[in-house]
């Protein structure tokens, strides 16, 4: 959890594990976030998965992020709705209508059809909405996607903490991990009373640690 949710890196978690005790190395930390934050993060999109779909999904916020492999530039394409949770993540070497398509399709299979996509001026959203049909649910506009800017942050503090990436296949699963640990635990404090938060925080660590007894 310190891992994914913070800008931490691995020798920064294996420090503060230590100041309370627990000696292990980052090796053993790499080893557990490989092999148990895929499953955590899954859990956690399949029971969030259940509760959107009972909502109405009135306005998906579509961006791409630039980021670099080996010095060679890939696309990040992030789905985000209308509270600012990230709904899907997906990585791609070009930014044309074909991965625009994948990505949509990808996206409204597991989440549905939204009323509104509001979406930036890249003509590949446009050519993909046409092709499912759609069109008429596209919106840009000047500041109409800045929901989507703003969800950006988190993943370039971690990108910066984990010096970039080096395959596509561990970024694609960095972004998914992330994604679903940092809407677990997003509880917008700015928007809500203190004891609100202190009551929201506490429920989602608690579910966190059932998730790690399970």
């Amino acid at each position: 959890m310190l891992y994914v949710r913070f800008p931490l890196s691995l020798r920064n978690v294996e420090d503060l594990l230590h100041e309370r005790g627990i000696d292990v190395s980052h090796e053993t930390i790499r080893f557990w976030w490989n092999r148990f934050g895929p499953l955590f993060a899954s859990e956690i999109k399949k029971r969030r998965i259940q509760q959107l779909r009972s909502y109405s999904n009135w306005r998906w916020h579509l961006d791409e992020v630039f980021v670099k492999i080996n010095g060679v530039q890939h696309y990040l394409w992030r789905a985000v709705d209308h509270e600012g949770e990230v709904l899907e993540s997906y990585v791609t070497k070009r930014r044309d209508r074909t991965a625009a398509l994948k990505f949509l399709r990808k996206a409204m299979k597991r989440y549905g059809t939204p009323e509104v996509i509001v979406t930036d001026k890249l003509r590949s959203y446009g050519a993909a909405m046409k092709v499912i049909g759609n069109e008429v649910k596209q919106k840009s506009g000047r500041w109409k996607n800045n929901r989507a800017e703003n969800s950006h942050l988190p993943f370039r503090r971690r990108e910066r903490a984990m010096h970039r990436f080096r395959r596509i296949r561990s970024l694609q699963k960095f972004v998914s991990v992330h994604a679903s640990v940092f809407n677990h635990f997003n509880q917008d404090r700015s928007l809500s009373q203190r004891c609100h938060f202190k009551l929201n925080r506490t429920a989602a660590l608690a579910e966190w640690r059932g998730l790690c007894a399970a």
